[in-house]
């Protein structure tokens, strides 16, 4: 559609109060994005030459939000002047002048809506040489919506809000959907002979029909059978209903494509995460921001990952990371906590209950469980012994530990950054590295056992280990006693 004019009106000035929420409704979010942003996406969708936001409760906030998403967007405040038909009136003065185009009219808060039904909606519209078209939809309970009116042809006569219908017209099952195209000069006379007299004290843009058939445009409403497209979010309920409807459609698309997610009920995928074929998805999964998947890696069950890089034939279990990267044929989980900064390398491995952060873990090396690695960059093929702990923090600065090729870190070590192990090194069980370890080395902190006999008799009598003692005594006083005889 790039070869006519086209431009956006996205009407995002309402309080939402409703939704109860110290956040502007528009800027709640589903799939990862705000409901604006979902909007936004659609228009750019059209490819138009321009798109205008109209803005009013937390002007500031809301502008911030959608400049942030779409930075060519104009922002327009809406003046004292309340209703939808104002919000348009005003957006359309913002056109240039000599902008004699079409005006598609869309709803910050109606974030289902696509390209697609978008573009054949102007399609028709232009074919059909119209002056307004709109999208509409059949209800059998339209309770709370405006009424396309109908002559006995079928022609459309108007729109009516329910406030301000009869009783026989709130009988009428087809309803406004809110979506509108325009030609530019028609809705530009229109708005300029609406008033406010009505139920609400305010100027409705649906007004606008009556206005373009009496002055001789054709104006006519598509129904969609997809209610849905037009379904708008006023509150925390319908935000919800929302939020499962694209949900439903984003797992569907990625099953069409090629993944296979086994519950999609408990599978969460935002709009802006990428999987490619062959990729299992197991229960309970969330997939959240910029995350991609490669072909084979396997995720779940009860996983979620932020903003992450998986990597082929990556497994993920019962684990969470955010900000991460997982090299080809990595193992993670269960039970893993991966803080921003992980890189995990090909092949490599981050076992039961380990925690990482700002780490760079090379090809083949393993952290297989108990640990927490933070702050660290540990080369290829070394293995991180069970239950240790790398101690990155000071009280007042992070410092960095190295850990090289083919080093074999003992259980149960605390390494005290700054340090480096150099490559080919063993690090004993039990050892706290304090300074370097040269290549080659193996590295323990030696300390002799010492046993001190009778110490629970003397220092716990009466309690349960002292009985047990006694009693292991006695079984080895009256052995000793047996030989002896």
């Amino acid at each position: 559609m790039t070869e006519r004019s086209l431009a956006v009106v996205i009407l995002a000035a309402g309080q939402g109060t409703r939704m109860k929420s110290s956040l502007p409704k528009v800027l709640h979010r589903i799939g990862g994005r705000s409901l604006i942003a979902h909007v936004l996406d659609t228009a750019a969708g059209v490819s138009p030459q321009q798109v205008i936001a109209v803005v009013r409760h937390e002007r500031e906030r809301v502008s911030e939000a959608i400049i942030d998403h779409a930075p060519d967007t104009i922002i327009v405040g809406q003046d004292e002047v309340p209703g939808t038909g104002r919000a348009v009136e005003q957006a359309v003065a913002a056109l240039p002048g000599d902008f004699d185009g079409t005006v598609v009219v869309l709803s910050g808060d109606v974030p289902l809506i696509d390209a697609v039904t978008i573009e054949r909606l102007v399609r028709g519209h232009l074919e059909g040489g119209r002056a307004m078209t709109m999208l509409s939809a059949i209800f059998d309970n339209p309770t709370g919506l405006g009424r396309i009116l109908r002559d006995p042809d079928g022609a459309v006569t108007g729109i009516v809000e329910e406030k301000d219908a009869t009783d026989a017209q709130r009988r009428i099952t087809e309803i406004n959907g809110g979506i509108y195209v325009f030609a530019r000069r028609a809705i530009e006379q229109a708005l300029s002979e609406i008033d406010t007299n009505n139920a609400q004290g305010e100027k409705y843009l649906t007004d606008a029909a009556a206005r373009i058939l009496a002055g001789g445009g054709a104006v006519e409403a598509v129904a969609t059978n997809d209610p849905w497209l037009i379904a708008g979010v006023n509150d925390r309920v319908q935000l919800a209903e929302a939020g499962r409807e694209l949900n439903a459609r984003i797992v569907r698309d990625h099953q069409r494509a090629g993944v296979t997610i086994q519950d999609p009920a408990t599978t969460w995928i935002d709009a802006d995460v990428s999987i490619e074929p062959d990729v299992e998805i197991l229960p309970g999964t969330t997939l959240h921001g910029a995350t991609s998947i490669a072909t084979g890696a396997i995720i779940g069950p009860d996983t979620t990952l932020v903003d992450c890089e998986v990597g082929e034939r990556v497994r993920v279990r019962r684990s969470e990371a955010t900000l991460a990267v997982f090299g080809a044929g990595a193992e993670i989980g269960p039970f893993t906590y991966i803080r921003p900064g992980t890189e995990l390398g090909d092949g490599g491995k981050l076992g039961a209950f380990v925690e990482t952060k700002n780490t760079k873990i090379g090809d083949g090396s393993k952290v297989p469980h108990l640990s927490y690695v933070g702050d660290t960059v540990i080369g290829t093929g070394s293995n991180i012994g069970a239950g240790t702990i790398v101690a990155n923090y000071d009280g007042v600065e992070k410092h960095q530990t190295v850990i090289g090729d083919g080093v074999r870190v003992g259980s149960k070590n605390v390494l005290i950054a700054p340090v480096t192990i150099e490559d080919g090194t063993y690090t004993a069980a039990g050892t706290v590295v304090r300074k370097n370890v040269p290549a080659g080395s193996l590295s323990m902190s030696v300390a002799p056992q010492r046993n001190i006999e009778g110490w629970v008799a003397a220092n716990r009598p009466g309690t349960p280990t002292a009985a047990a003692a006694e009693r292991a005594q006695n079984t080895t006083n009256t052995a000793n006693d047996g030989e002896n005889g």
